[in-house]
């Protein structure tokens, strides 16, 4: 298990602003800090990791919840 500093919950938000709030997110946390990030739908789904890792950071995991939504596990590189 992962030690989440921080959850994002953006199942209410549309791309960009899905991809938006999540890099507001990373800014604020220290190099090596997990975001957890709780999203909807497909465009997410695709675009949030794809973003996350075109920054360098790494994505620690991604699961399906059982409501519809899923879990993404982010890790903060340094110099992104």
């Amino acid at each position: 298990m992962h030690a989440v500093t921080r959850t994002l919950d953006i199942t209410r938000e549309v791309c960009p602003m899905t991809y938006v709030r999540t890099k507001l997110a990373l800014e604020a946390l220290d190099e090596g800090a997990v975001l957890e990030v709780v999203l909807r739908g497909d465009e997410p789904l695709k675009n949030v990791p794809r973003n996350a890792r075109e920054e360098g950071h790494e994505v620690v995991s991604l699961e399906p919840r059982g409501d519809g939504t899923h879990r993404l596990l982010l890790r903060k590189q340094g110099g992104a």
